[in-house]
């Protein structure tokens, strides 16, 4: 049970804008509000399933999460100093002139890792992620797929505090697939604090603990997986239209 008085992460009144480079073509910029007005707090140990369409702004508060986007309006706060968050994401990859094993040490220093920690775990990486000779070669070589694979390899090692997974789940092979699945079942049953980001309400019923609907930047509904679902599928047709 996490502890309701003291949330990890806090976000009040968050907003982030994205405005377009003024062209030739458009003498004005339109600004465009991913999230406005979001407030939400995740608590240390919880299983966190945010779901909405696409487009709704779930990668884009992943990232605020994460600390690559940096807010508009309002303010994130952590309870602690040194919270190590990390994301899986498929838009999110590694130092393309580097290779897989030197991105993995890369990686875990800037979680906080030491280099000979690191170092220690490449074996675990690189047979977890079965990318074999590839492991050695420049990413910018790698596939989608196989950059996630990496970086699922490299937070299973590191093992953060704050596991963010951003619409990952169900990439790669059978075999992969099957493999990453139980060792993200670890994680949500571990005391780790897990945010998972998708469009599958069954997947989120089956990990989560509480889900949240994000809508146009704003959280529409909140509270157990199962009625947050029900609401989200009554709703969505009302928002696509």
């Amino acid at each position: 049970m996490s502890d309701q008085s003291a949330p990890l992460i806090s976000l009040k009144n968050a907003g982030l804008c994205y405005r377009p480079h003024r062209t030739i073509f458009s003498k004005t910029r339109k600004e465009i509000w991913a999230l406005r007005g979001l407030t939400l707090e995740i608590h240390e140990g919880e299983k966190l399933g945010i779901i909405g369409r696409n487009g709704c702004g779930k990668s884009t508060l992943t990232r605020v999460l994460a600390g690559i986007y940096s807010l508009d309006e309002g303010a994130m706060t952590l309870s602690r100093k040194g919270v190590h968050i990390e994301l899986l994401s498929l838009g999110v990859g590694f130092e393309g002139n580097l290779t897989g094993s030197e991105n993995a040490v890369l990686n875990g220093m800037l979680m906080g890792k030491s280099r000979a920690y690191m170092l220690s775990r490449l074996k675990a990486i690189h047979e977890f992620s079965g990318l074999g000779e590839f492991f050695d070669y420049p990413v910018y070589t790698y596939s989608s797929g196989m950059n996630l694979r990496l970086g699922f390899s490299v937070a299973m090692e590191t093992d953060p505090d704050v596991l963010l997974i951003d619409e990952v789940l169900g990439v790669g092979d059978e075999v992969f697939i099957k493999k990453s699945e139980d060792a993200l079942r670890r994680k949500f049953t571990s005391k780790r604090t897990v945010v998972l980001i998708s469009h599958d309400t069954e997947t989120v019923k089956r990990f989560c603990t509480r889900a949240v609907w994000l809508e146009k930047g704003e959280i529409l509904a909140e509270g157990a997986p199962a009625g947050v679902a029900g609401k989200y599928h009554a709703g969505v047709h009302h928002y696509s239209t």
